[in-house]
């Protein structure tokens, strides 16, 4: 029988970046944290993923194989480089991660969306683990996700496969959204929309900074608030009906929501749990909607996985690259 492999998983996010050695089972034998220094601009932050990964290659107990980048932004995996990015990280788009870490830690290199690579963590280790399609969705600061085939994300003609966020939402009528439009799920059902939600029901739109966030509505909730109790009900609700709809769509094996939402009470996952089979038709309403197991490392398991894909030729028809 043949050693099991490792590989380097790196997370490399707004605020902080993080890496993992691991197995291919899953399995996550070490890992390093540190602040993204965004700021600085993308030389700076690449600069501290390489050296997170190189010192845990150095320290690395056994040989390692390949490396996965799970990273912010939209990514073209085939190119391996960002193709465009959020004011989070200045200067970030247009970065060629791949050929750059390859050069620098002389190992294969793969790279793919931060939340995509979490979805095919939670996929293929955690929740989703022995099911052949799996759809994450991720509702925190965003709402986002990937449909996972065999193991693979989908990725789309353009790369942007996932946004869910950006789909239609009759509870987010009229709320401007973040890409221009109105209207969009991530305006009723993210963390962020939640806190909007409950200034806007008290009258206002805007509070001193650090007086309230979107743990604090809950935990209103919590004590009965009747106003923090609605807008939470409305934004599981939303997200609910959307996850029916896709799950019509797609019709996967299994839904794991994953995201900081996922770790809240049932005045969140009941409307959650009643929008989708208000919206799942008969034929799908037996889909399993389970929450994530990974956690903080799900990205860096997913990151790897893509990582020991890289080490095989065989095409995967879910994971097309972008159009040229």
């Amino acid at each position: 029988m043949s050693e099991a492999r490792t590989a380097v998983g790196v997370d490399i996010g707004g605020t902080k970046t993080a890496v993992g050695l691991v197995r291919e089972d899953g399995t996550v034998l070490a890992r390093a944290e540190t602040r993204t220094p965004a700021a600085a601009g993308a030389d700076a932050v690449l600069a501290t993923a390489r050296e997170l990964a190189a010192q845990l290659i150095a320290d690395a107990d056994e040989k390692v194989h390949a490396v996965g980048v799970g990273a912010a932004g939209v990514i073209d995996p085939q190119q391996r480089l960002v193709l465009s990015a959020t004011d989070t990280l200045p200067g970030w788009a247009g970065t060629q991660i791949g050929e750059r870490l390859e050069d620098a830690l002389a190992l294969p290199v793969a790279v793919d969306n931060d939340v995509r690579a979490h979805a095919v963590g939670e996929a293929r280790c955690g929740a989703g683990r022995g099911r052949g399609s799996a759809l994450v969705i991720a509702a925190g600061t965003g709402v986002g996700g990937a449909l996972v085939l065999d193991g693979r994300p989908l990725i789309g003609a353009t790369g942007i496969a996932g946004h869910f966020g950006h789909i239609p939402s009759v509870e987010a009528e009229g709320l401007p959204c973040t890409c221009g439009r109105s209207g969009h799920l991530e305006m009723i059902a993210s963390g962020p929309a939640v806190l909007a939600a409950y200034l806007r029901a008290q009258g206002t739109s805007a509070i001193p900074a650090g007086d309230l966030d979107t743990r604090d509505v809950f935990a209103l909730a919590q004590h009965g608030d009747a106003v923090a109790r609605a807008v939470i009900a409305t934004a599981g609700r939303a997200l609910g009906r959307a996850v029916g709809g896709l799950v019509n769509a797609l019709d996967p094996e299994i839904v794991i929501i994953a995201g900081g939402l996922s770790h809240t009470s049932d005045l969140w996952w009941e409307p959650l749990r009643a929008g989708f089979r208000q919206e799942a038709i008969d034929l799908v309403s037996g889909c399993p909607l389970t929450r994530a197991e990974l956690g903080a490392d799900a990205a860096i398991v997913g990151a790897a996985m893509l990582a020991f894909d890289t080490l095989s030729t065989r095409p995967h028809p879910a994971s097309t690259g972008i159009r040229s």
